[in-house]
């Protein structure tokens, strides 16, 4: 389940970077800023993960909530892209890939925390 956490953290920090490629230069510094954040984050809970399995995975899944959560209030933006509005470049599109991260990181630590309640439960 560590690999989900490094692979996520590093695929968010790739968009980071891509972000300073494809955004205007105003906007790509904040959302490289969110994604250094994030990511960073996310990589700093895998290598906690290694130590000390439970705590790390936990912390991805908080961090993961947060990531998701965040997501979903830029979803209106999306729409906007959507329906032709381009003020904020590809921006919309960029979080989305940073939403359905975070969504899958979520699902499946939630998903290997049940098993093993399941699991202490026997």
């Amino acid at each position: 389940m560590r690999l989900p956490v490094f692979l996520s953290g590093s695929a968010i920090l790739a968009l980071g970077v891509a972000a300073m490629r494809l955004l205007d230069r105003a906007e790509a510094w904040a959302f490289l800023l969110g994604t250094l954040t994030l990511g960073g984050g996310l990589i700093i809970c895998g290598l906690f993960s290694l130590k000390m399995r439970w705590h790390g995975l936990i912390g991805a899944g908080v961090l993961a909530l947060l990531g998701a959560a965040r997501g979903f209030a830029n979803l209106p933006d999306l729409l906007k892209l959507m329906a032709g509005d381009h003020s904020r470049g590809s921006a919309p599109a960029m979080e989305l890939g940073v939403t359905l991260l975070c969504v899958s990181l979520l699902i499946r630590v939630v998903g290997t925390l049940r098993r093993e309640r399941a699991r202490r439960r026997m």
